[in-house]
């Protein structure tokens, strides 16, 4: 079989792969992305953007309940779990095809199938069990991704115990639902099923929800989430699933080994994510692997000539954005290493400065140090704080439950961390996340003008609070 050679391989099309492969023939390299299911991986297929768009068709069904609070009228409110279903997997498809036309429009190779290094330099790709291919390259990026980690008592089936892709796809519209797990995925669909009517209980094996969040965030929600219906266990872990006919008994136990049993009609499993380092040739190359993850430097580097590891496979945290990001610099990095003297203040990815989104009701962003975290540092830090029922455009807008916080060092005053609960907090945290990669201190963000009325002034006062010249609260 002819092998066919290219500059840069990405084993991987999704949000670190795609990007990588842009980056890589903007810069001149031929350049081949060898995917075996969908362009735009996990994230657009199944993970970030479907779930986007459930939970915006639960918010806008939340909002026509509540019409009346806004002057409007509105009966009969009711869904279509298959339209909204529908809709979600009509824009996963969407933008699944665009970056087919990306890959096309930047003269990039796409192989559909499995592939495997069976050197450095070389890999073989598979198709439906057969070899359709080996590829070479002087270098190669392994972006394969990550799956739904499980556990031997907690297996998903599909029908009755569902992972975070069943839960996209649902066959019926649970009346009772328990989630097992409070990070980012199991919060998030605890949000949606619950907006929909379903009875939801969040089993959580540590003391908080969310966290990973700052703990007067993960209080605030919490508090929220009660307020919503959800029943909440935390310190508790479900030991046993008895699946029944069309309904599963949940044991749980909490701290003190107290169990109770509770029925439902269906269950999700979101309790982390394992890299997908099967099959595609690690050990029988040297690469090392750790408890799921591949073990790479701060470049990407595996310790294998030519063999680099971006996104959820070389670890946390297991973000989109930081996939992409890293699959930029790690190919900027190649070209540099090749000579390219137009690549300048090129270094590794700060993880400090990364932001962390989750899309429930209310929603929640962060960046940065947690305010324990800070102090288990050693800073000495000044904390400011701004309630929404204090901002007037989220009074207009109906959304006066949230809440700005911000830690600075309180010797320099650099921005150490930023926590939001609340409306669109998702969108705000950007402001912050720029304030941190700029290194900007108090000084600055105090003499930044913000817009009236937006949300965005929360932010400005929650920093002027932490120097005791708050002005509206």
């Amino acid at each position: 079989m002819t092998i066919e050679k290219f500059d840069i391989v990405v084993l991987g099309g999704g949000p670190g792969g795609y990007v990588a492969a842009i980056r890589a023939a903007q810069l001149g390299f031929k350049t081949a992305v060898i995917e075996r299911e969908n362009l735009g991986g996990i994230c657009l297929n199944w993970g970030c953007i479907p779930t986007k768009a459930l939970l915006r068709s639960a918010e806008i069904f939340h909002n026509m309940k509540h019409a009346a609070d806004y002057g409007l009228v509105a009966k009969d409110i009711g869904f279509d779990l298959d339209r909204v279903v529908s809709r979600s997997r009509g824009i996963a498809a969407q933008l699944s095809g665009g970056i087919a036309h990306l890959m096309k429009k930047n003269k990039i190779t796409v192989i559909e199938g499995e592939g495997r290094l069976l050197k450095p330099g070389l890999l073989s790709v598979t198709k439906d069990g057969k070899k359709i291919a080996d590829v070479a390259a002087s270098d190669i990026i392994l972006a394969t991704g990550a799956r739904a980690r499980e556990l031997p008592h907690l297996k998903a089936d599909g029908r009755l115990v569902w992972t975070y892709r069943h839960a996209l796809v649902p066959n019926i519209m649970p009346k009772r639902l328990l989630v097992i797990g409070s990070g980012a995925i199991g919060i998030e669909f605890a949000s949606f099923y619950n907006a929909l009517g379903a009875e939801v209980t969040v089993v959580e094996t540590l003391p908080r929800v969310l966290p990973v969040e700052d703990e007067e965030i993960s209080a605030f929600a919490l508090k929220s989430f009660k307020a919503q219906g959800m029943k909440i266990l935390t310190s508790a872990s479900v030991t046993k699933l008895d699946r029944k006919k069309n309904t599963v008994v949940c044991t749980v136990e909490d701290s003190n080994a107290k169990a109770q049993n509770i029925e439902v009609d269906r269950v999700i499993v979101a309790i982390g994510i394992t890299g997908n380092v099967e099959n595609i040739g690690l050990e029988d190359n040297g690469i090392k692997v750790d408890r799921g993850h591949i073990v790479a430097d701060p470049w990407g580097h595996t310790g294998v000539k030519g063999i680099h590891a971006i996104g959820d496979l070389p670890g946390p945290p297991w973000l989109a954005h930081k996939a992409s990001h890293e699959g930029v610099i790690i190919v900027e990095k190649i070209a540099r290493d090749r000579g390219n003297k137009d690549i300048k203040d090129l270094h590794p990815i700060d993880k400090g400065n990364i932001p962390g989104c989750t899309y429930c009701r209310p929603q929640v962003a962060s960046v940065g140090l947690t305010e324990k975290a800070a102090k288990d540092k050693g800073y000495k830090i000044k904390v400011g704080r701004f309630p929404f029922m204090a901002n007037g455009k989220a009074i207009a807008l109906g959304e006066a439950e949230g809440l700005v916080k911000t830690i600075f060092d309180a010797k320099t005053g650099a921005l150490l961390g930023a926590h939001m609960i609340g409306a669109e907090v998702t969108e705000l945290i950007q402001g912050y996340s720029i304030a941190r990669t700029l290194e900007t201190t108090e000084a600055e963000l105090m003499h930044t003008v913000f817009p009236h009325p937006t949300l965005s002034e929360m932010m400005h006062e929650s920093v002027l609070d932490a120097y005791g010249k708050v002005i509206h609260f």
